[in-house]
């Protein structure tokens, strides 16, 4: 229960370091009753709750007893947003699960904090391989083998959400021949880790889907141009229903883009 979370917390020295942003803690005490908990770290709580079990002096904390700071209190571009992301970044734009699609404005859900994702589900391309596991993807519609990540219960949302795609045949077009789900990778003309390196994500038919870099031809994230789209919105709904993120409401669209990401929705 997220209550009892917010007991026997010491922020410690900045020096003491894991991973990046990332500290062991080294002794405990009672967390502040003035220590104020952001609404974006109460949905981390939520989202992850194996993972993500509290906060105090700026930070989040972790079932292993480490630290993350939440904020770095720095104003960004766009591209350092998207480059450079603190936790509470990854909140600085809000998803629209369910609304009708237009020309997307902003690229919610694009922006991450590497290092989070790294600490639920894996820090390198072997750690990760080896929180996978294999599901059949629509057995009845497609019956496809994929890997996904079993870390924060995400195999089995795959699951349920593979059943009752299961029942809709007029979608099976875009369910077959899928793009794929884990490719530990970066994202084309970044130095940014694809989400598909945490076995999170899946694309589904390329040859049904658009993406911006495909229609600009290029990787300069100053290039996008227009909008495009031929993914069926109660497709999408679906796939929501389930936690997943759309990349066709981002403004760089990616139509056959799904990606596992709790925190952003209600």
């Amino acid at each position: 229960m997220i209550s009892s979370c917010f007991i026997g917390f010491l922020s410690i020295n900045a020096q003491q370091t894991q991973l990046p942003e990332v500290a062991n803690q080294r002794s405990t005490q009672e967390t502040s009753n003035n220590d104020s908990i952001p609404w974006q770290v109460l949905k981390l709580i939520k989202a992850y709750p194996d993972f993500v079990i509290g906060y105090t002096n700026g930070r989040i904390l972790f079932q292993d007893s480490t630290q993350m700071r939440f904020n770095d209190n720095k104003i960004k571009s766009t591209q350092e947003l998207l480059d450079h992301a603190d936790l509470e970044d990854m909140f600085s734009e809000k998803y629209m699960a369910d609304s009708i699609v237009k020309t997307p404005s902003n690229d919610a859900g694009r922006i991450r904090n590497e290092a989070f994702f790294m600490k639920i589900y894996g820090q390198t391309k072997e750690e990760v391989r080896s929180n996978l596991t294999e599901i059949v993807w629509c057995p009845m519609l497609v019956n496809q083998r994929i890997l996904v990540n079993k870390k924060n219960g995400v195999s089995a949302q795959f699951m349920a959400l593979s059943k009752e795609l299961d029942q809709h045949p007029e979608f099976k077009n875009y369910l077959t021949n899928i793009g794929g789900t884990f490719n530990f990778r970066k994202i084309a003309g970044t130095n940014r880790l694809s989400m598909h390196s945490f076995g999170i994500t899946i694309d589904i038919n390329i040859s049904a889907s658009n993406y911006w870099q495909w229609d600009c031809a290029c990787t300069n994230e100053d290039g996008v141009k227009g909008y495009k789209n031929r993914i069926p919105l109660e497709l999408v709904q679906i796939f929501e229903k389930h936690g997943f993120i759309w990349g066709g409401r981002w403004k760089h669209y990616d139509t056959m883009h799904f990606e596992y990401r709790p925190e952003l929705f209600p």
